[in-house]
């Protein structure tokens, strides 16, 4: 699961355009990675613990990041703190939720149903933003949910709820980039991604610490702490979405959103080769047909938006 969106701020020459989408393609590729250590965690690892590990190291590797970087801190301090320790709630509630779905969801099943997220961005934005939707993409957006609802009902009968836990996550992932669409730019990406970390963090944090006062460890909800070998995951999560969330910022900057965004869609093949290769899991034909769906819904959006601001 992704967390970064920006639009470009330049216009992009044909080379700058190639390297965006080169690294848009990079970030798909490992973006998965991290949701299939998620996974392999959970056996063990409580969601709500694996979602803060995610955080925190996160955050070093943005403090270390922005020392490299800058020599500093101060590039780390936000303008609107607000908002954006707002994204950071949003983002450690769409965080706990996937990794909640993946402790019992094939990893490339949770990841398509999570690509409804244009679709509800799309409704979002009309609502809070009064952007103009025309029928053309609120037909996608409904064309998007029918291929959610065919992943997600042959797949009710194993998971039970769990199953409609990545379409939350959705939810909360849009609000998340409506939060950023309100910044509009204001903050660095270092100060963004620091800021987001550390408020999921502190939330998750908030959390764990109202259920652990309440004896709710035993439930499973809070597990024993990570030992080693899970903190070096935990760490290897963190590292992941630090390293991925750059490339992400960096193939906006350099190349325009519409162009990019197809691409984001590669991250359902690699997951579907992750989860193959650690899980032996693999989509069967009605997943695949959903997932036509919801790609199809989701590029044909991005379609518009290039039309609506060119226009």
């Amino acid at each position: 699961m992704t967390g970064a969106s920006s639009p470009a701020s330049r216009i992009s020459s044909k080379a700058d355009i190639l390297q965006g989408i080169l690294l848009m393609t990079l970030a798909m590729i490992i973006v998965p990675g991290m949701d299939t250590v998620a996974k392999y965690l959970s056996a063990t690892v409580a969601p709500l613990l694996i979602g803060f590990g995610r955080f925190f190291f996160q955050a070093v590797f943005t403090l270390l990041g922005a020392l490299i970087m800058t020599g500093g801190l101060r590039t780390l301090m936000p303008k609107r703190w607000g908002v954006n320790m707002l994204r950071g709630i949003f983002l450690a509630g769409a965080t706990f939720a996937f990794f909640t779905a993946l402790k019992v969801m094939p990893v490339a099943d949770a990841i398509a149903i999570f690509f409804i997220q244009p679709m509800v961005l799309t409704a979002l934005s009309a609502i809070f933003l009064k952007e103009q939707v025309g029928p053309r993409r609120w037909a996608a957006v409904v064309v998007g949910l029918i291929g959610a609802i065919m992943i997600i009902r042959p797949g009710f009968d194993a998971f039970g709820a769990a199953a409609l836990l990545p379409m939350v996550t959705a939810c909360l992932f849009a609000l998340y980039l409506l939060t950023t669409r309100i910044l509009a730019g204001e903050d660095s990406m270092l100060s963004m991604q620091f800021t987001t970390s550390l408020g999921g963090g502190v939330t998750l944090a908030i959390v764990i610490a109202v259920i652990a006062a309440f004896g709710a460890e035993t439930t499973g909800i809070v597990a024993a702490m990570p030992n080693s070998i899970e903190m070096s995951l935990l760490f290897a999560i963190g590292a992941i979405s630090f390293v991925s969330h750059g490339l992400i910022v960096k193939a906006l900057a350099l190349a325009p959103a519409s162009v990019i965004a197809p691409f984001n869609y590669l991250e359902i093949v690699s997951a579907t080769l992750f989860g193959f290769l650690v899980f032996g899991d693999f989509p069967d034909l009605m997943t695949w047909a959903g997932i036509a769906l919801i790609v199809a819904s989701g590029i044909y959006i991005a379609h518009r938006e290039r039309i609506r601001h060119e226009g």
